[in-house]
């Protein structure tokens, strides 16, 4: 397998960077929850002593005609990862392919109607100035059909 760093496109978007001293663990997950297809990249540690895995890293790319508007993404959100309205994901995150939001450990962006990206830090391994610096280093390179 490629280093993180040399992995393929996903869905149409390069990872530029990742923080060091990231899981070295790297896999490819495609699934489907409502009417949004999702194509994500987890990065883990592990195993542990109690043989479990932690993620470090996630980046998932979703697609859904629902997602119009930032306001419309954070919405599904919202309901997706099952966090409080009021109060997730309220500061604004401006990406360089579209405009976001961010909360603690998370930043999503609409790269444009009907694409959207998560870039989502599991822990202490990654601090949020790098785990920014991941999202700003994830651009689409080309459209997918």
């Amino acid at each position: 397998m490629p280093p993180p760093r040399q992995r393929p496109l996903l869905d149409g978007f390069a990872v530029g960077w990742v923080p060091q001293g990231i899981g070295p663990m790297v896999t490819d997950f495609e699934y489907e929850w409502e009417d949004v297809g999702f194509l994500s990249r987890v990065w883990e540690s592990g195993p542990y002593p109690d043989e479990s895995y932690r993620v470090d890293l996630q980046v998932t790319v979703m697609r859904s005609p629902s997602f119009t508007d930032v306001a419309a993404l954070r919405e599904f959100l919202v309901g997706y990862l099952e966090r409080d309205p009021a109060a997730w994901a309220t500061e604004p995150f401006l990406h360089l392919d579209g405009p976001g939001l961010t909360d603690v450990g998370e930043l999503f962006w609409l790269a444009e109607p009907g694409v959207a990206v998560r870039v989502f830090g599991g822990g202490e391994q990654i601090d949020f100035r790098d785990l920014t610096r991941t999202a700003c280093a994830v651009r689409q390179v080309m459209p997918v059909d």
